[in-house]
């Protein structure tokens, strides 16, 4: 598996992770399967693994996300001392909906929640703020992760959902190491934006969550023609073709791809095999 390096911090993780949200909100597998998705992950090399407290299907099954990779990292056989689990907090799942709570009271209870749900021996590898609240400031909200770094219960801090200014400004509270926005051939917004930009200047890493459109929109990829003919060249899935486009983009790029089936994580790690031309990177951007 071909790795790189998570931000500035010097720890080297592998270059496409696995995404947890598809084994935790409606639809969700079976958990016996879903730990065998995380352990065939391990398998393959993955050592980067991307949840959020609100990877569940309301506010009563609040952290099961993270607490299913907890049960699956601590029954996997192999070596798991080089894994990087990167949690979020600050959406709530009311009823299944998404609404952002920037409290810092409820953000700093959520991270101790987090800590323990991802089995408390450690610190959290990552936690990120999941999307600013108009409610709060950036430098309110953030105030309880630079606290719980502090304290030993977080070791890096990303955040996700932010404009570069907010970046700038969570910069000034604590250091960050990587931001995730969304980014998919129908979601181009980080190259028009800036943010990918100063990912590349600043020495941050990009997480493109829902690289294949979101449940909605993955099966339209094979209605792009430029997507559906480059996959049929090469001999691989049109999702290859996506997470190899977005490799392509920018150096500082990790795609999480999510996957709930065994078969979905070992196509997603192909595409480290799939390289694209200049030309049909352009090709792609043209045509999306």
């Amino acid at each position: 598996m071909e790795t790189k390096q998570l931000g500035k911090t010097g720890v080297f993780v592998s270059a496409i992770g696995l995404g947890g949200m598809p084994m935790s909100i409606y639809n969700r597998p079976p958990e016996s399967q879903s730990i065998q998705v995380i352990h065939r992950a391990l398998d393959l090399g993955i050592t980067f693994i991307d949840t959020a407290d609100s990877y569940c299907k309301d506010e009563s099954d609040k952290h099961h996300n993270e607490r299913l990779i907890h049960q699956a990292l601590a029954s996997y056989k192999g070596d798991v001392s080089q894994v990087v689990v990167a949690t979020k907090g600050g959406l709530m799942r009311p009823d299944g909906n998404w609404t952002r709570n920037g409290n810092p009271e409820h953000l700093r209870e959520t991270i101790r929640v987090s800590f323990e749900a991802l089995g408390g021996a450690k610190p959290i590898d990552v936690w990120q703020y999941h999307s600013p609240d108009s409610n709060y400031t950036i430098e309110e909200s953030l105030a309880p992760a630079k606290e719980a770094v502090e304290a030993g219960l977080i070791r890096f801090v990303g955040v996700s959902n932010f404009s570069v200014e907010q970046i700038k400004r969570a910069r000034d509270v604590v250091d960050i190491v990587s931001v995730q926005n969304q980014y998919s051939p129908w979601e181009r917004q980080p190259e028009i934006d800036g943010v990918l930009k100063y990912c590349e200047q600043e020495g941050l890493t990009f997480l493109p969550w829902s690289p294949f459109g979101g449940s909605r929109r993955h099966q339209d990829l094979q209605d792009i023609p430029a997507i559906a003919q480059l996959a049929k060249e090469k001999g691989v899935s049109v999702y290859n073709i996506v997470l190899a486009w977005l490799r392509s983009k920018s150096s500082s790029i990790l795609p999480i791809p999510g996957a709930s089936k065994i078969s979905s994580i070992e196509d997603s790690v192909n595409a480290i095999n799939v390289k694209l031309s200049d030309e049909e990177v352009q090709k792609i951007d043209r045509a999306t």
